[in-house]
Parts: C-alpha cells; sequence; structure tokens
C-alpha cells in the first residue's frame, strides 16, 4: 500500500491558488478540462460557424474526428491513465511528461482545424504521438505492477490510433464510405474499451453507495462480452459485415444482461450512479442498432428506414451512450481523486439531465421531419450548457491541489455509546 500514497495527491497546507505542478500530478485534470472544453467548442463550431472548418479534414469528417478521437477517447485516456495509478500502485504520467503529452494533443486540435494541408500532416504526427505515449506509459505500468487483467489495455489504446491513421488516410482521400467504415471501427474500439471498464467500475460504485446491494461479477459473460467486441472489430477490418454484424448483437445483448443483474431499480435514487447504468444501457442498444445497419439484412420499413441511416447507431453509441456515460464518471471520478465529497450539487445534477436533453433531442432530430434542425440546435444548446456547467464547476479544482486532510482534534472526544437495540 505504500505504493499507493505515492501517486496520490497529498498536499501538505499548499495555498489555494492554482498550481501547475497540482495540474499535472494525474493524467484526467488536464485530460478532463481539455476535452469537455473541446467538445463544448467543436460542437459551437460545427453547428454555429461550419464555414470555419476548412480542408482536408472538413464538414462531418472533422466533426466525426473531434468528437470520438479529440473528446471521448481524450476523456478514456485521461480515466485509464488515472485509474491503472491505483490498479497498480504506479503513476503512468505526471509533471513534464505530462504536459508534453497535453502539448500534442493541442497541436492535433489545431492542426486539423486551421493547418490545412500541411497543418494535417503535424497534426496526425502529433495525435499518433500522443496515443503512442499514452499505450507505452500504460504498458510500463501494467507490466510493472504485474496487474495480469490490464495487460490488454495499452493494446487497445494502440488500436485506436491506429483506427484514427485509418480513418484520417480515408478523409485525405474524400471516400466517404470507407471513412465511414473506418469511424465504425473507432467506435467499436472505443465501446469495447467502455464495456471493460464500466463492468469493473459501476458494480464498485454502486456497491460502495447503495448499502447492502450485491452484484456479482459476471465474470463468464464479461469475457464473451470482450470476445465478441474484438470479433466485430476483425470482422470489420476483414470487410465482413454480417458476421461484424452477429458479434456486435450478441455484444449489445449481453451487456443488457449484465445491465438487468445490475438490480437498477437499487439505484434510482442515486443520480451518481443511475447516470452510468443510463449511458451503458445507451452503448448495449446502439450496438443493436449497429448490427441492424451493418447486416442490411432486416426488410425496409419507416423504422428500418431509421435504423439503415449509420448516425442512428454512430449518436446511439457516441452520444446517448458514451457521453451519458462520461458526463457520469468525469463527475464521479475527479470528485474522488480530488479528495471531495462523493456528493453532487445542482450544477452536477443539472449537467447530468442537459447530457439527456442533448442526446434525445439529437437522436429525435434524425427521424426526417420539418423541425429537424430546430431540434439539432436544441441539442447543441444543451450540450453546451452541460458541458460549461461542468467546466464551471470543476475546473476550478482541477487546476488546484487537493483540501489538505484536517489535523486530528487537540482534545480527544467523548466515546460514542451505541443506542440499545429494540427488541
Amino acid at each position: 500500500m505504500s505504493r499507493l500514497v505515492n501517486i496520490e495527491e497529498h498536499p501538505a497546507h499548499e495555498p489555494a491558488h492554482p498550481s501547475l505542478t497540482a495540474f499535472l500530478a494525474l493524467g484526467f485534470r488536464p485530460l478532463y478540462l481539455a476535452g469537455t472544453a473541446w467538445a463544448l467548442i467543436s460542437i459551437a463550431l460545427w453547428i454555429y460557424a461550419p464555414q470555419l472548418l476548412g480542408a482536408p479534414l472538413s464538414l462531418v469528417a472533422w466533426h466525426a474526428h473531434e468528437m470520438l478521437w479529440g473528446f471521448i477517447i481524450t476523456i478514456a485516456v485521461g480515466f485509464l491513465l488515472t485509474a491503472s495509478a491505483t490498479w497498480t500502485g504506479f503513476n503512468p504520467l505526471h509533471g513534464r511528461p505530462l504536459g508534453g503529452l497535453m502539448v500534442l494533443w493541442l497541436i492535433a486540435r489545431i492542426g486539423f482545424l486551421f493547418g490545412g494541408v500541411t497543418g494535417f500532416w503535424f497534426a496526425t504526427a502529433a495525435e499518433l504521438l500522443f496515443f503512442l505515449t499514452a499505450a507505452v506509459c500504460l504498458a510500463r505500468v501494467v507490466l510493472k505492477g504485474h496487474s495480469q487483467r490490464n495487460y490488454g489495455l495499452p493494446l487497445l489504446v494502440l488500436a485506436l490510433g491506429v483506427a484514427d491513421l485509418l480513418y484520417l488516410l480515408a478523409a485525405l482521400r474524400g471516400d466517404y464510405v470507407v471513412l465511414m467504415q473506418r469511424f465504425d471501427l473507432g467506435l467499436i474500439g472505443m465501446a469495447t474499451i467502455a464495456l471493460l471498464i464500466a463492468r469493473r467500475v459501476i458494480p464498485f460504485f454502486s456497491m460502495r453507495m447503495v448499502p447492502g446491494l450485491k452484484i456479482p461479477m459476471l465474470t463468464r459473460s464479461g469475457q464473451a462480452q470482450m470476445v465478441f467486441s474484438v470479433a466485430a472489430l476483425a470482422a470489420g477490418l476483414l470487410h465482413w459485415p454480417v458476421a461484424m454484424a452477429a458479434a456486435l448483437a450478441l455484444t449489445g445483448l449481453i451487456s443488457l444482461v449484465q445491465i438487468a443483474y445490475w438490480n437498477p431499480a437499487a439505484v434510482l435514487h442515486k443520480p451518481m450512479l443511475w447516470i452510468l447504468y443510463l449511458g451503458y444501457t445507451f452503448i448495449a442498444l446502439g450496438l443493436l442498432a449497429a448490427a441492424v445497419q451493418i447486416s442490411g439484412l432486416f426488410a425496409p420499413t419507416l423504422l428500418h428506414g431509421v435504423l439503415a441511416r449509420s448516425a442512428t447507431h454512430v449518436h446511439l453509441i457516441g452520444l446517448a451512450g458514451f457521453c451519458v456515460l462520461i458526463i457520469g464518471m468525469v463527475t464521479r471520478t475527479a470528485l474522488g481523486h480530488l479528495g471531495r465529497p462523493l456528493a453532487l450539487d445542482r450544477s452536477m445534477l443539472a449537467s447530468y439531465w442537459l447530457m439527456i436533453l442533448a442526446a434525445l433531442l439529437r437522436l429525435a432530430a434524425l427521424w426526417p421531419s420539418t423541425v429537424s434542425v430546430h431540434l439539432l440546435h436544441l441539442a447543441a444548446a444543451a450540450w453546451i450548457l452541460c458541458m460549461g456547467l461542468y467546466l464551471w464547476r470543476f475546473a476550478p479544482l482541477l487546476i488546484r491541489p487537493r483540501p489538505a486532510k484536517p489535523a486530528p482534534a487537540a482534545v480527544p472526544r467523548e466515546p460514542i455509546v451505541p443506542a440499545p437495540q429494540a427488541h
């Protein structure tokens, strides 16, 4: 346990003002802040100032890339760099090296937005170095800590980097069909990581917050879930759509069964928990929708017409799934690692409802109607308010040291005598 003390932030009498040392102490601090800020900025650009998005990564290609790799996967990397410190007892990245990782991330964001072809290549190189650095640092600590159950995580992060490169090359060629196929690879790769992590942390968080709640580990179904997820990725790379659809459907069904075993009714009074359950459920439903779209085997109907659009499963998994899960995770994990009480204030709870509203409005906008554009704009407004609330509440905490633990009382207090039990 002494190793864990070395990686946790225990400031002794630090000042309350911002501290670069504290900001770069663990991966979640800069990456949560950067990821959520970019989520706000990129959606504002996409909806309200699309004329600023230039070639070669332009319009839909830029939006899809920045939402998945620029926001969702950035948050995931921040979580993994932080959680791996807890799992192994060794901090994978902090201080100047973590600052260097953030510089790579920033070069990528600026290059893809303003850089033209030259900037595109600089941004691509920076982003690949970002994933390579994160994967190497994760590999170092899981090997050093002999954390065998996490040996696959660095490989999954590398796979996300490879999928990113394949996507960017397709965008450079302007091949929309291949672009969406490779986007799906990145999306399913991220779903694999999200399912793997969520099935560990959601039961753990739930049993800690709900007295008496017992959740089974479901080890075998979890292993099957991972096997089918990887099989879906392999089938996608080999261009076997029916096999990919079958693997995705099985992954989604297993996920729904897991939710049922997690006793969702027991957490309905805990927003910090039900938001995680909800995001996980939407990922499962999105995987089923992806299976419908990719297989192309179902008879044409009005409902199938919506499900046959790739935008449907993309937003079910990406927005209603990942992003709902993310707003819960960046709240819960930040409070825990910042030494704050695990309790929501009104702004945090409002951010949850705004994210759910953004997801529902965006999904409603996919249905062809005369109000689709208005729904899209309302969804963007809810999204921007959600991220703005998170930044308003958490940015001041993320850039400051953890509060020092209160000193023990000088005068010993009276012992607490238990009340007599009623018979």
